[in-house]
């Protein structure tokens, strides 16, 4: 039986929907990864535009849910502390996602495997970045990073938590303000791509499908997150990334 959703099979789609469940799990339980989780697994079964499309929705519903836990005025508060860092990324993920429809397959891949990758290994070899204070210059060129990898493939995440962490974030408002900027993010990615025809009639079917499972695996992740100890769960979701992304990289080197 094929779907109409872009002529995608069924065993397709509902491995496509136990990736989405996986991510939600993962997300659930340590606030950021879906995006990773999701370009990494989609794009082992699909082309990497279509995967991109796919993460986009959920993407932006699941960091909803995520910001506002504590309510709008908190959600308002970590916008007007990091303001500069959501507006640099908002600038180059709009520039860098007109780039996707002409940047080969692998060579997006690659772009995000690699960094990802090495900001992973960093983690768990111990390496922790710590700053003082927020810097308006160091924000706008970790925004703007975040922001130029987000638009071309839909993950922004590494330099956003190596940014909090370094700044020794406190555990809630961190898992907090990730909602919020990823959350402000997707939807500037999801504009972006409306723009770019990344996101047509059949591919936002697509990404609205994800939702439900993205949605399930994170309840099912938050209810593991306040049973069990998180840093535990910190260096397994690491090493889910790591490899993921080295997945990543395996399919830009062989094609």
């Amino acid at each position: 039986m094929e779907f109409v959703i872009n002529d995608m099979s069924g065993f397709v789609f509902g491995l496509a929907c136990v990736i989405a469940l996986g991510a939600g799990v993962v997300k659930g339980m340590v606030g950021f990864a879906m995006p990773m989780i999701l370009i990494s697994g989609l794009s082992s079964v699909m082309a990497p535009e279509l995967a991109l499309a796919g993460l986009i929705v959920p993407t932006l519903v699941t960091n909803g849910m995520q910001s506002l836990r504590q309510g709008v005025g908190a959600a308002k508060a970590s916008i007007r502390k990091f303001h500069v860092f959501l507006l640099a990324g908002l600038v180059t993920l709009v520039f860098s996602a007109q780039f996707v429809r002409v940047l080969p397959g692998d060579v997006m891949l690659l772009m995000i495997g690699l960094p990802v990758s090495g900001f992973v290994l960093l983690q768990l070899a111990g390496v922790r970045f710590q700053l003082r204070a927020a810097s308006a210059r160091l924000e706008v060129l970790i925004g703007g990073f975040a922001g130029l990898i987000g638009g071309l493939s839909g993950v922004w995440g590494p330099p956003t938590i190596l940014y909090l962490t370094a700044l020794n974030t406190e555990k809630t408002e961190q898992v907090r303000v990730q909602g919020v900027i990823y959350g402000l993010g997707a939807a500037a990615l999801f504009m972006a791509h409306i723009a770019s025809g990344v996101l047509g009639a059949k591919t936002l079917l697509f990404s609205l499908s994800l939702v439900p499972p993205a949605i399930v695996g994170m309840w099912i992740g938050g209810r593991i997150h306040d049973r069990i100890d998180q840093e535990s769960f910190r260096k397994a979701t690491l090493w889910v990334l790591l490899l993921a992304s080295l997945n990543l990289v395996r399919r830009a080197a062989l094609g």
